[in-house]
């Protein structure tokens, strides 16, 4: 329950996902937008603390801030839950598969979702850390 966004493993996911070109729709319901951005571009600075003109292309042209997590999730090919947040252990999953091209993935990286009840909705489902 805070905004600390200090270390976060969230934003180093982020970043390597931009570096593979993905589009990221991102949604925290703690954190600013500026901030997001913010540490986006700390991520992405060079060893000379320099952001690069490729880097903040990426930035710029891949991340959108969602508004909500419906917003986020909407037209996504997968949903990466990389925070803890009790309002994502009550989403509307039927309404956001809905939403979502086929197959759609879902990586848990808090293992705080009901694995099977997403499996059921049609998800492929993704765990970290357990089989």
């Amino acid at each position: 329950d805070t905004n600390d966004t200090r270390e976060s493993a969230a934003i180093y996911v982020c970043r390597d996902l931009l570096r593979e070109r993905a589009k990221l729709h991102i949604y925290d319901p703690r954190v600013s937008h500026a901030q997001i951005l913010l540490d986006l571009q700390n991520a992405m600075l060079d060893a000379n603390g320099q952001l690069s003109a490729l880097d903040k292309r990426l930035i710029e042209q891949n991340v959108t801030i969602a508004s909500d997590s419906y917003q986020a999730a909407e037209d996504a090919h997968a949903i990466a839950l990389l925070t803890e947040w009790d309002e994502f252990k009550t989403l509307d999953f039927k309404r956001i598969y809905d939403t979502m091209p086929q197959p759609a993935f879902v990586f848990d990286g808090r293992n705080v979702l009901d694995r099977q009840a997403l499996g059921k909705l049609g998800f492929e489902v993704h765990a970290i850390g357990k089989c």
